[in-house]
């Protein structure tokens, strides 16, 4: 047994000048001795030599954590920036991007925006703006909208770096709306198409019928209130339409009656009543056919009635009357195109009629020419000429005088197929019909003191016995043709044989001489045939 085998004891320990027990103190044994060195190895193992790479790598992945922390600082720096400064930069709204604006910034921009519509019915388009609907953006409000995105709603990340859309606050005003498509219904609305009758190249053919449309507004106001976000933001509107039926489906008999107008010319007879000659005015059908045009009509039994062009006919009429007429003639146009549609509907196109209308004319006065002798040359009272010439009452060498048309005193509708002619030189009245004489008396025209004046006139009225109180004459048969006076009633006209005091007759033994005060005298036969047959309108020329 060694040293260092041998059993350790605990041994007392008294602790000195203490007076006090000793302890008990555990004595170990004595240590072996150490063993002899090992030589050092010349080289190391391959573990003991990476061992300082790992400091590399403590060190590599400190100073990526503290590049992170770095980056995640400046990052918040920037959202710390981003969302102090307004919007954040992602955020657009009805087209507009809001990102970095300020909240009165983005309400400015929004409150200048016009948005506008286009309103459609499928086939047709329409812009309108879109406050005429009563939609407009509520700029505040869609201001905060837009400033929240992000902070209280929606996604910070997509805020930032996304791209985020957002629909505005949209008000409706739906009375604003509803007054707006009440007063432009029409525009909205397509007529139908009655089905009728084409014409090209003087043939006629057959055009089928369409259906209009009609704006409903409730229905297309429940659309715009429904989602007027959705419809501002959009841009567009499709209105609600109903259909509107043609009245007429069926052109057949149309057709039938358009064919058989085209069989023949269109025809226009022109008379002057002034003159008394008359003109035809003939169109091929190849040339008036391109004129016909069907058009509803409910009076007609198959709903169409034809007619043609009003312009094109109105054209044609004035043309041929520059060209035939002289600067003193020119034509009632409007009477002449109402005249031929008439006769059209009749089935008659060869039945237009129209009548020479007469224009003012100018007159310089020669030596020894007075009012009465120039009225008298032109054919009129004296009283028309100073009428209108500012109511002169003489006249001098040179001047120049307004002539009235020759037409003044035809204020009624003219017979054009009916004539009177009287000859004051020959003291006689015959009588026209169809162009053909069929009367031929001796009459008595006015003396030189109060002539019958010459003069185109017509037959204005018509009285059994009338009464001139100037001469206490009764008149039988008498018919009014002529004021001598401007707007007075003393009419002169054709009458039989006067009497005076209730019986006594004149001038019957006077006929063929200048007898009376300015009437045409007649037997009481021939005055009261002429009072049969001649209706008020019929001219009356009264020849020198």
């Amino acid at each position: 047994m060694n040293a260092h085998d041998a059993p350790h004891h605990p041994r007392e320990v008294t602790q000195p000048m203490t007076g006090k027990p000793s302890v008990s103190v555990y004595d170990p044994p004595p240590l072996p001795p150490a063993p002899p060195r090992a030589a050092v190895p010349t080289r190391l193992p391959q573990r003991a030599r990476l061992q300082p790479s790992r400091r590399v790598f403590w060190l590599i992945g400190v100073g990526a954590l503290l590049g992170m922390l770095l980056l995640a600082g400046v990052g918040v720096l920037l959202l710390a920036g981003a969302l102090g400064r307004g919007v954040l930069p992602a955020v657009s709204m009805v087209g507009v991007r809001l990102g970095g604006m300020s909240l009165d910034q983005a309400q400015a921009v929004l409150a200048r925006l016009a948005p506008e519509l286009t309103l459609s019915d499928g086939e047709r388009t329409w812009q309108v703006p879109a406050h005429a609907l009563g939609l407009r953006i509520d700029a505040a409000a869609s201001a905060a909208r837009a400033y929240a995105e992000g902070r209280t709603e929606g996604d910070l990340l997509h805020a930032l770096l996304g791209r985020v859309t957002l629909a505005p606050v949209v008000t409706i005003d739906i009375a604003a709306a509803e007054a707006y498509f009440l007063a432009e219904r029409d525009t909205f609305r397509r007529a139908p198409l009655d089905a009728g009758v084409g014409f090209a190249d003087g043939q006629a053919f057959a055009t089928p019928a369409q259906d209009g449309v009609e704006l409903d507004i409730q229905a297309t106001l429940a659309r715009v209130f429904a989602d007027p976000t959705a419809v501002l933001t959009s841009g567009s509107l499709a209105l609600v339409t109903v259909p509107r039926p043609p009245a007429v489906t069926d052109a057949s008999a149309a057709l039938a009656q358009a064919r058989a107008l085209l069989a023949s010319p269109l025809e226009v007879r022109v008379f002057d009543p002034v003159s008394g000659a008359e003109q035809l005015w003939t169109v091929p059908p190849s040339q008036w056919g391109s004129w016909l045009t069907a058009v509803s009509d409910t009076t007609s039994p198959f709903g169409l009635r034809l007619q043609l062009d009003e312009g094109v006919l109105r054209a044609y009429l004035q043309a041929q009357a520059n060209a035939a007429f002289d600067a003193t003639r020119t034509l009632d146009v409007d009477a002449a195109v109402a005249s031929v549609q008439a006769a059209l509907a009749t089935g008659n196109p060869r039945g237009g009629f129209a009548q020479v209308k007469h224009l003012p004319r100018t007159h310089v006065v020669k030596a020894g020419e007075s009012i009465t002798s120039i009225a008298w040359d032109y054919g009129f009272p004296y009283p028309y000429l100073q009428q209108a010439n500012n109511n002169i009452q003489s006249v001098s060498v040179g001047q120049t005088l307004v002539i009235p048309p020759a037409d003044l005193f035809l204020t009624l509708p003219v017979v054009p197929h009916k004539r009177i002619v009287v000859s004051i030189s020959q003291q006689r009245t015959r009588v026209y019909e169809n162009r053909q004489l069929i009367q031929d008396w001796l009459s008595s025209t006015g003396i030189a003191d109060s002539p019958t004046w010459t003069g185109v006139y017509q037959v204005i009225s018509r009285v059994p016995n009338a009464y001139a109180g100037n001469w206490n004459l009764y008149m039988p048969y008498f018919i009014g043709v002529y004021r001598p006076i401007p707007n007075a009633e003393f009419t002169n006209g054709f009458h039989g044989f006067p009497t005076r005091g209730g019986g006594q007759i004149l001038w019957e033994n006077s006929l063929g001489r200048r007898v009376t005060y300015g009437c045409i005298l007649l037997s009481n036969s021939n005055a009261k045939w002429l009072y049969d047959w001649a209706e008020e309108g019929v001219v009356v020329e009264i020849l020198p």
